[in-house]
């Protein structure tokens, strides 16, 4: 009887992965016992031994960087904390699962997830903030923002869903907006995740040629390209009127999705108390190349 099997595993390629199937021999199984022998097992099937270790460590990290959230929600419920955590960013950014990262372990009793839709006819003719402070985190819970009051900042007045008035009226108000929250005792942590153009452009490919992913599609996103400029001057404009010290932007640099998910939990982590925290298992000091403050005379990727 022969011992040789065949597996399907995951061979890496630029970008992302694809699946290919190989022969596993008796003596493949034999070196896969150690460390050292499933390095040289890869190695000898010519896999990217580099991407997969990282992979294996991004696992190990993001499971112990959960560990800790979960630590942090119990702290924010005991204590009837308010936490808004705020994703902002071009289309195809990764904010989505950014977020879905944060809540895999979290107690939904004491969470959500706001990803409004557009305006009813109702809501257009209410105070722009209105229906966001509806949304905002009651005593013990955290609320995480698919997008949010920023919308106002960037995507409406590129996409032509607000006049001028309205967008100076905005980042007028928006200050004092957070200010008002800031007093009150809201904690707000604001994210913008910062991707290339050429990298947007590969996830929107990605995203058509992927029947699980065209929901993502819509046709504000097939015009993302051709308004690139546009979104970039708004953008710059929006971080220099609302970066505040009382509620700062926080840039992730996030051409990989993985890195930027690590930092992102990891600056939220290290930037607030909670009970437990001096026990964590790992660093919760996030890469400065990855996640930093704004500051003008900086560079990202977008």
């Amino acid at each position: 009887m022969s011992t040789e099997k065949k597996l399907n595993i995951e061979k890496p390629k630029e970008n992302g992965i694809a699946p290919t199937d190989f022969k596993i021999s008796a003596e493949d199984l034999r070196l896969i016992n150690s460390h050292s022998g499933v390095k040289k097992l890869l190695r000898a099937k010519d896999f990217d031994l580099e991407h997969i270790l990282f992979n294996l460590k991004y696992e190990d990290e993001l499971e112990q960087l959960q560990i800790e959230l979960v630590k942090l929600q119990r702290d924010v419920h005991i204590n009837n904390r308010r936490l808004a955590i705020i994703f902002e960013g071009r289309d195809a950014a990764g904010k989505g699962g950014n977020i879905r990262r944060f809540i895999e372990h979290l107690n939904p009793r004491t969470m959500r997830v706001v990803a409004l839709n557009k305006p009813t006819e109702m809501e257009k003719g209410q105070w722009y903030f209105q229906r966001y402070v509806d949304t905002l985190p009651n005593p013990g819970e955290i609320t995480f923002y698919d997008r949010s009051w920023y919308n106002r900042a960037v995507v409406e007045p590129v996409m032509g869903f607000c006049d001028d008035e309205q967008y100076k009226t905005f980042l007028l108000q928006v200050p004092e907006f957070e200010h008002m929250l800031y007093e009150d005792g809201v904690e707000i942590i604001k994210f913008w995740l910062s991707i290339s153009k050429k990298e947007q452009k590969r996830r929107f490919d990605s995203r058509k040629d992927d029947p699980l992913k065209q929901w993502k599609l819509s046709p504000i996103d097939e015009k993302a390209q051709e308004h690139w400029d546009s979104y970039t001057k708004y953008k710059k404009e929006m971080f220099s009127r609302t970066h505040t010290s009382y509620s700062p932007w926080i840039i992730i640099e996030a051409n990989n999705k993985r890195k930027a998910r690590l930092e992102t939990i990891r600056y939220v982590l290290n930037h607030l108390n909670y009970e437990g925290k001096d026990l964590a298992k790992i660093s919760l000091l996030p890469d400065p190349d990855i996640a930093r403050r704004f500051h003008r005379s900086g560079v990202s990727s977008d």
